[in-house]
């Protein structure tokens, strides 16, 4: 049967995120899902995987719960088993950004989609930011790209702080890998008086959406399971965690990697 990975996030409130993560793992392992999911009262981010219909089949039940109607599913098909248990975590927030009272979800009009995300990269009056962390952009990057040089994201807002008057009268068009640390930062660099745009879904998106993707995709993906990165094809491609990790101060990533999966051979 083919593998399917699906990642997916939304900003809604939850009343009872215990209460929630607890049907995740049951409905998860009655589907014999793997993947790393967490619940907030924020909302909820989750990547998973497994045979393509069980993906389907927890696609589908998860959208009848309250809030996660027309959930934006991001596909790529896996030619291995990229988790090897399902992970289910109530955290603080799902995603980490460092200033009080902000939360995702907050931004207006800010989504572009990937056909306008492209007009963007060829707009001199356009400011490409990574949101992302160094080795990510190290590893893969839209053409163009500035790095932040930030090792968490809870750094970006002092990045964004130390450039704002530079970018003012510019587009500020940022990325991340599935969309989700965009959606936190996107409202507060609006109120920074920053015009800004997201891309849709992330990277994931527009690699999805187009089959020349490499076109303005320079090198690979991190993505953060057994597979480590993938091309702008979407497929697997042999990079290990040994080739991202090489700086000192990354050696509790490399860790972390190889606790995922101890069978891969660095």
């Amino acid at each position: 049967m083919p593998l399917l990975h699906s990642s997916f996030y939304r900003f809604t409130p939850m009343a009872d995120p215990a209460g929630f993560a607890e049907w995740l793992r049951e409905r998860g392992a009655a589907l014999s899902l793997g993947g790393v999911v967490l619940v907030a009262e924020e909302g909820l981010s989750a990547a998973i995987a497994g045979e393509a219909d069980a993906v389907h089949a927890f696609e589908t039940a998860l959208q009848l719960r309250p809030g996660l109607a027309h959930l934006h599913f991001k596909h790529n098909a896996c030619e291995r088993m990229p988790f090897s248990l399902l992970k289910v975590s109530v955290k603080r927030e799902i995603v980490a950004f460092g200033v009080p009272g902000v939360s995702g979800g907050g931004a207006t009009d800010t989504h572009v989609s990937p056909q306008r995300w492209r007009e963007l990269l060829a707009d001199p009056d356009t400011v490409v930011l990574d949101n992302r962390n160094t080795f990510e952009f190290k590893l893969g990057r839209f053409r163009g790209a500035i790095d932040p040089g930030v090792a968490h994201f809870r750094d970006f807002p002092d990045y964004v702080e130390a450039h704002r008057d530079a970018w003012q009268g510019k587009t500020v068009a940022m990325y991340c890998t599935g969309g989700i640390r965009c959606e936190k930062t996107a409202a507060w660099m609006q109120q920074r008086g920053l015009k800004v745009a997201q891309l849709d879904g992330g990277i994931l998106n527009f690699l999805e959406a187009f089959p020349d993707a490499a076109t303005d995709w320079e090198g690979e993906c991190y993505v953060f399971d057994k597979r480590i990165a993938i091309d702008a094809a979407g497929r697997e491609t042999g990079t290990t965690a040994a080739q991202v990790f090489t700086d000192p101060a990354d050696a509790w990533r490399l860790n972390r990697a190889r606790r995922l999966d101890p069978a891969a051979q660095d």
